[in-house]
């Protein structure tokens, strides 16, 4: 009897399934328990495979039955080779590194005969759809300076929209109590009913919006994921979607996932970049007499990355354009609308009855409630769009966390106007001391105030002939100050900061920038 050991769990694993397939077939191989481990090794799995002495009877046998399988054997045989060299097709070797004879009786088998073969793999072809999507500047970015802080350089980042302050305490009380409770386990598709009712209430009280919990609302990981969930709902191989610019860049790339293309409609500084009615007509007008089947437009409002916010008559008058284009759907991405200043902020869907039977309401809790890293969004749509996408999520990620849903429950039926007021009110002073800084830096402007959101954009194109991508290289590079190029969001010549940090790493950032320029 031969006795091999095998020391990686992994290929032991695989190895066993292998043996019990041949045995199976032949009733040669049987595996036996797993044993202890060998003197002197520690933390190692062992598994020994029991082999019985093989003569050259039992060969001639064992090789008749594998003939039988024609082409199978021979599969089975190149799989048990390449998992592991003291294998052959009679599970025999004579390589004694491998296998301890434990009979000196035992008849050593023939030599092997069989000719070794180098197989070349061809390298896996990447779906061109993947191939071609471009890889987040701002994530890019955030991970080089998490990289450049992890080998000990001190980085200010002003590059990802992230606030600095912790959830309430509300929030990670009801998270706490989720784990400690044991609400750990899936849940719907959609996300708890206790989060969807508070959902619906919420859209009620502060929207006027009135959705059905039971059928038109979807709880997502995120914001990001509902958005994404939106375009795969309404948008096929060959289908249009406007986009306004500068934009988020996951728009673009997102309908490029989808098979879509990509309308960029830009907006000017001197209209502090918001969509006018205007343009939309024209760039719909356009879009159709070239034959594009133009099936959503994405409205980004507070929008990232200008803090731009459209407002109630702004909104009427966009409306007033899509009337006339009954087939293009709307994803309103209103994640920062807590994030306001100056004024009320409006929900595209409260517009018109019209309006709120085509508009996909794309919000979450990471910008409000500072719950960015639990992963928590939700979508509002009528129940055909809100069906569809319930469908695309059951096959990606079933549901969200259910520990991120009670949180979101407690975020939206325990936090207090007044804290959120509170955080809105510190947001706006760190706004404020960024725009002044700004205003005082020569070749610097910013034409319109944002509204919103935790972002400025301002123009920089007197430097670098332009070029913001150099501009934000060398700022990285000589005053480890990162931002993030203008270009990446459609705007070049220009550079988004997030002021969602502390006011003392605002204030360290704003001195960088200007001995930089």
């Amino acid at each position: 009897m031969r006795l091999a050991t095998f020391h990686s769990v992994s290929a032991t694993l695989t190895l066993l399934s292998t043996l019990k397939t041949i045995q199976m077939i032949t009733g040669f191989v049987s595996p036996c328990p797993p044993a202890p481990s060998p003197s002197g090794v520690s933390g190692v799995s062992v598994m020994m495979v029991r082999i019985p002495t093989v003569t050259t009877t039992t060969t001639t046998s064992l090789t008749k039955k594998f003939m039988s399988y024609n082409t199978r054997s021979i599969h089975l045989k190149q799989r048990l080779t390449s998992l592991h060299p003291c294998l052959s097709i009679a599970g025999i070797s004579s390589s004694s590194s491998c296998l301890q004879s434990t009979s000196s009786s035992s008849t050593p088998p023939p030599p092997s005969t069989t000719t070794a073969t180098t197989t070349t793999t061809n390298p896996i072809a990447i779906n061109p759809l993947v191939a071609d999507v471009k890889v987040s500047a701002t994530v890019q970015i955030f991970s080089n300076v998490k990289q450049m802080q992890s080998q000990g350089m001190e980085v200010t980042s002003l590059c990802v929209g992230e606030p600095d302050f912790a959830p309430p305490t509300s929030v990670l009380q009801a998270a706490s109590q989720a784990l400690l409770g044991g609400d750990t386990r899936y849940t719907a598709v959609t996300g708890t009913a206790a989060l969807r009712k508070a959902i619906a209430r919420d859209l009620k009280d502060r929207k006027g919006l009135d959705y059905d919990f039971e059928k038109e609302i979807v709880v997502g990981n995120g914001a990001k994921q509902c958005v994404y969930q939106g375009v795969l709902a309404t948008v096929g191989k060959g289908d249009a979607v406007i986009v306004p610019a500068p934009y988020w860049p996951s728009y673009p790339e997102m309908v490029a996932l989808a098979g879509g293309e990509t309308i960029v409609l830009p907006t000017k500084e001197s209209d502090g970049y918001l969509l006018t009615a205007e343009a939309l007509e024209k760039c719909l007008e356009e879009s159709c007499s070239h034959g594009k089947n133009v099936k959503l437009l994405i409205l980004c409002n507070p929008s990232n990355p200008t803090g731009g916010v459209h407002d109630k008559k702004r909104l009427e008058e966009l409306a007033q354009v899509l009337i006339k284009y009954p087939q293009v759907a709307i994803l309103a991405d209103e994640i920062y609308e807590r994030l306001v200043y100056d004024e009320e902020h409006v929900s595209f869907a409260s517009i018109s009855p019209e309006m709120f039977q085509r508009t996909m309401t794309v919000n979450g809790f990471s910008k409000a409630y500072a719950m960015t890293g639990m992963r928590l969004g939700y979508m509002a749509a009528p129940q055909p769009l809100a069906k569809a996408v319930t469908t695309i999520q059951s096959q990606l990620t079933s549901c969200a966390g259910s520990v991120s849903q009670a949180a979101g429950v407690a975020a939206l039926n325990e936090v207090s106007e007044e804290e959120m007021a509170s955080n809105v009110e510190i947001m706006k002073n760190k706004r404020d001391y960024v725009i002044d800084r700004l205003n005082q830096m020569d070749g610097v402007t910013l034409k319109v105030p944002p509204k919103g959101a935790f972002y400025v954009l301002p123009d920089v194109s007197s430097y670098y002939n332009g070029d913001d991508t150099q501009l934000c290289l060398d700022l990285l590079e000589t005053k480890r100050l990162a931002l993030v190029p203008g270009s990446s969001f459609g705007a070049p010549g220009t550079v988004r900061i997030s002021y969602a940090t502390s006011m003392e790493e605002l204030q360290v950032a704003m001195d960088k920038l200007e001995e930089f320029l």
